[in-house]
């Protein structure tokens, strides 16, 4: 279990966690490459089904990060987005998921650090939950 490095989505906001994503390549910063990121203009358009559909196919865990609440781009697309998050750690049980495979934060676009720290945490929070049990039963 020592060797295993978690694969996580992360659905992020065009304006805000992308920029500080960005923000935190050309500062240099540091963190795991674990993240792949799908670019979304609003956590808005985050569909639960998205989320369940990537932990089904194998991701160990889905990272959701957007504007902070008021500083929408599409004025109230964050609040969706929290809404949504709020219902989705409801049901994922149902699917056989523990809810803390699912994440929802807020990092602005001038936050590259903030970026950087909560990719490292992740990593390390999803390190101890363990490998997705989809992925161990998946046939590769």
């Amino acid at each position: 279990m020592e060797d295993f490095e978690p694969t996580i989505i992360a659905f992020v906001c065009n304006w805000c966690t992308y920029t500080a994503a960005d923000l935190a390549g050309t500062s240099r910063l540091t963190y795991p490459s674990n993240v792949r990121m799908i670019r979304m203009m609003c956590t808005g358009m985050v569909d639960p089904k998205y989320v369940i559909k990537a932990l089904l196919e194998g991701a160990d865990a889905v990272l959701i990060s957007g504007c902070h609440p008021g500083d929408c781009h599409y004025i109230n697309g964050n609040y969706k987005a929290r809404r949504r998050v709020k219902l989705l750690k409801e049901i994922l049980p149902r699917f056989g998921f523990d809810e803390r495979r699912v994440k929802l934060t807020w990092i602005g676009a001038s936050e590259g650090v903030d970026f950087a720290k909560t990719i490292k945490e992740m990593v390390a929070e999803v390190k101890l939950l363990g490998p997705n049990e989809v992925r161990e039963q998946m046939v590769l």
